[in-house]
């Protein structure tokens, strides 16, 4: 199994028509995804990459079936393309834009909470089940099917984790790159519980970094409520205090949201950590023999 998405999910493309929607759409096309539209104001009736585009997310939702969106459209944009994906009835929304102001994410979130939907990001790499479905910007040939699921904060580090998995013949039920802004929609606690939930899941990687308190929260929902081994990472040990570091929610404040303390928030409820990442599949094999 998987969690998210499958072969059967259908998606459409909000922003099929720009630089970067038009490319991905053709990744993930090439990958197999379901891609059965895509939106564009003023752009209804035309057709990219042979995808059928429409005006209106609503528009494309009724003629298309479709379950899925994920968003290419600038910054600006962005946060009104989640609320009309939410608004058109889609239920997993993946926004990939980054750079979209905290308080449009703040309002965009509580739209899609209101209208029962999901949200991935923004400003995240997307989801992929292994020879089922690739929604985003991901690197569909890094990843094998397996049985180990992969939550991150950081789309690069999710590349070069699962690049070791890989290699070493651990392969991935679900890897989800959850975005690094200040507001983003799922997190750790319901990722996790989605993997604890699933039969095929034997084991979770959390990838984290400096900034916030995700990781330590996390922790304290692994003591309650997980079952199954869970190993983790965290990047950003040497970095400074008040000076962001790469995402906009990466940044130590006031002397908290160190790696440090996270890693110790972490160890303290038996979660093993890697010092580099490409330790975690050894942690892995040892947790799962344990």
């Amino acid at each position: 199994m998987s969690i998210l998405i499958n072969e059967s999910t259908r998606l459409i493309v909000q922003g099929i028509t720009g630089r970067d929607g038009s490319f991905h759409t053709q990744k993930m096309l090439e990958y197999g995804t379901m891609v059965v539209g895509g939106t564009s104001p003023g752009k209804g009736g035309t057709r990219v990459q042979g995808v059928p585009v429409f005006n209106t997310v609503y528009d494309a939702v009724e003629e298309t079936q479709a379950d899925a969106s994920v968003i290419f459209v600038p910054a600006r944009f962005a946060a009104d393309a989640i609320m009309e994906a939410a608004d058109a009835g889609i239920k997993l929304i993946i926004c990939i834009t980054e750079g979209i102001p905290t308080l449009d994410m703040v309002k965009a979130y509580s739209f899609v909470q209101l209208k029962g939907a999901m949200l991935i990001g923004a400003n995240c790499a997307g989801l992929i089940t292994p020879q089922k479905s690739l929604i985003g910007i991901l690197p569909g040939q890094i990843f094998k099917k397996g049985k180990i699921g992969v939550i991150s904060r950081s789309g690069t580090l999710t590349y070069e984790v699962v690049h070791h998995l890989t290699l070493n013949g651990m392969g991935q039920s679900t890897a989800v790159s959850m975005g690094g802004d200040p507001v983003v929609g799922l997190y750790f606690k319901e990722l996790l519980q989605m993997f604890q939930d699933d039969p095929d899941t034997e084991a979770m990687v959390i990838i984290g970094e400096i900034g916030g308190n995700a990781e330590e929260l996390a922790a304290e929902y692994i003591k309650k409520n997980i079952t199954k081994p869970v190993v983790g990472f965290i990047a950003g040990k040497t970095a400074p205090a008040d000076k962001q570091m790469g995402h906009a929610g990466a940044i130590i404040s006031s002397g908290s949201g160190t790696a440090m303390e996270k890693i110790a928030a972490l160890e303290a409820v038996g979660v093993r950590v890697a010092k580099e990442p490409s330790e975690v599949f050894t942690l892995l094999r040892q947790v799962l023999r344990d």
